[in-house]
């Protein structure tokens, strides 16, 4: 009964391994650098369709129509010893 299960264990671990070995590999493709197309940055393009969305929408390529009131405030950094 031992030798049953010692056996069955030796072959279920030669077929793993037979079928790791014969797996095929796959060949990562060699990296591109990134250009401006690949990206989906905000436009302000005039004459340019507004998308009417209802709910939560992911909206690819949007043209910017109000961006707010933009505040810049300096930063001011306090130096040197006290």
């Amino acid at each position: 009964m031992a030798w049953n299960f010692i056996a069955q264990l030796v072959v279920g671990l030669l077929l793993s391994a037979l079928s790791y070995a014969l797996t095929p590999r796959q060949r990562p493709d060699k990296p591109t650098a990134a250009a401006l197309d690949d990206f989906s940055i905000p436009t302000a393009e005039e004459g340019r369709a507004i998308p009417v969305v209802f709910g939560t929408v992911l909206i690819r390529g949007p043209n910017v129509v109000w961006a707010g009131d933009l505040k810049v405030d300096p930063i001011r950094k306090k130096g040197g010893k006290k």
